[in-house]
C-alpha cells in the first residue's frame, strides 16, 4: 500500500476500546483505585471513560477493568494483561490482518456490547478487536 494510499483510507483501529489486567485480589485493586485515583468503579468491577471520536463526534467508550488472576480469558496468551481496540469493520479488519500475515484466533464472541474478533501481536499479547454495537 502506498503513503497516498494509507493517508487517504480511514484507520482500521479507532481508539483504545479497553486495558484489561490480572489482579490477585480485583474487587480490592477496583477499590484502590476508586478512593484514590477518583475511577468511577461500577458493581461490575471497572470503570469506563467516556469521550468522543474525533472523527464523525460519536460518543465511545473505554473500559478500564481487573480481571482474577486465575481468567483464561486472555488465552492463548500468557501476558498478564490484554488490549481492546476499537474497530469501525470487525470482519474487514480480520480479514486484512489474515492476508498480511498476522496470527488470527478462529474466536469471535457477539453480544450487546458488539462483535468482538480475536488476534495476536507477534510476542503473544491477545488484542480483543471490537465493532461496538450502537451506542457503545
Amino acid at each position: 500500500m502506498s503513503e497516498q494510499d494509507a493517508g487517504a483510507r480511514k484507520p482500521r483501529v479507532h481508539g483504545l476500546g479497553g486495558v484489561f489486567f490480572k489482579a490477585r485480589d480485583p474487587a480490592a485493586l477496583g477499590a484502590w483505585y476508586k478512593r484514590h485515583l477518583d475511577l468511577d468503579v461500577q458493581d461490575w468491577g471497572g470503570a469506563l471513560f467516556h469521550w468522543k471520536r474525533a472523527d464523525n463526534d460519536g460518543n465511545a467508550c473505554t473500559v478500564f477493568a481487573p480481571f482474577g488472576q486465575d481468567s483464561q480469558y486472555f488465552q492463548p496468551s500468557d501476558k498478564p494483561y490484554m488490549f481492546n481496540l476499537r474497530v469501525d469493520d470487525l470482519q474487514g479488519t480480520l480479514q486484512a490482518l489474515r492476508e498480511e500475515g498476522c496470527t488470527v484466533l478462529d474466536r469471535y464472541e457477539e453480544s450487546e456490547q458488539g462483535k468482538f474478533g480475536y488476534a495476536l501481536d507477534p510476542e503473544g499479547g491477545l488484542l480483543e478487536l471490537w465493532q461496538p454495537a450502537p451506542g457503545y
